[in-house]
């Protein structure tokens, strides 16, 4: 057996584990989880473009909801020196294993302090850092549109002015639990459309289908204006009780 075979063997083994320890924690507990799946690499490098596109400008990096980490090995290589990346994750499991990736990971060695994982809720990060990238891994339509609202806000508060957030949503979605789901599940996902379509009419400016990961999904870039705007108002009645 070769090393290619080896190494090629290895990264199977190790997605199959990550996906398997995903079923576990979405059965345990959705909001602390939150994806139905790892992202593939193909999502994860969508994501991870805006990094990518300022190289090598040394950026303040924000990983909100990354689960095992197959966004933050995407991350971490696009590092230059005098980046930081901090990494919130709020499921105590994954947040373990995080920091497992940190401490071992190849291109951290000479600079460990370059990456600090925060487990923690988003809109609960302690923080006076202010970010050029923030990555967002939560599919926000798992969760209340209170939630999502204070999250969203949270993420623009964060931002450098220019900044840009990256986040993605699965295509379907809502036509799948049109037809799956009870009618006030429905109605909360169709809230938290609406609330992410106000963000997206303010803030957007770049929307990609990545066809290559499964389930498909949907990358949105977000960027924060350099001028204060008002806050986008959903519109529906009902986002906010």
């Amino acid at each position: 057996m070769n090393d290619w075979t080896t190494s090629h063997d290895r990264v199977l083994a190790q997605r199959n584990a990550e996906g398997w320890m995903f079923l576990i924690e979405a059965a345990r507990d959705l909001r602390t989880t939150g994806a139905i799946a790892p992202s593939g690499t193909a999502l994860a490098r969508a994501l991870t473009d805006p990094v990518r596109a300022q190289a090598p400008r040394p950026l303040a990096v924000l990983e909100a909801g990354a689960g095992t980490g197959p966004v933050t090995r995407a991350l971490i290589p696009q590092l230059s020196r005098g980046s930081r990346l901090d990494i919130v994750e709020a499921n105590p499991r994954f947040a373990a294993r995080l920091r497992d990736l940190v401490t071992t990971h190849p291109h951290l060695a000479a600079r460990p302090a370059q990456v600090t994982v925060h487990q923690t809720y988003v809109e609960q990060l302690d923080t006076d850092q202010r970010y050029d990238v923030i990555v967002s891994g939560l599919p926000l339509t798992n969760f209340t549109p209170v939630q999502v609202d204070r999250i969203m806000a949270r993420y623009l508060e964060l931002l450098h002015p220019g900044g840009t957030l990256t986040y993605f949503a699965y295509l379907g979605t809502r036509r799948a639990r049109a037809l799956t789901a009870s009618r006030a599940e429905a109605r909360r996902h169709a809230a938290v459309d609406e609330i992410m379509a106000a963000y997206q009419r303010t803030y957007a400016t770049g929307r990609w289908t990545v066809w290559a990961n499964l389930p498909p999904a949907c990358v949105w870039h977000l960027q924060r204006p350099l001028v204060s705007v008002e806050h986008p108002e959903p519109q529906f009645n009902g986002a906010r009780r």
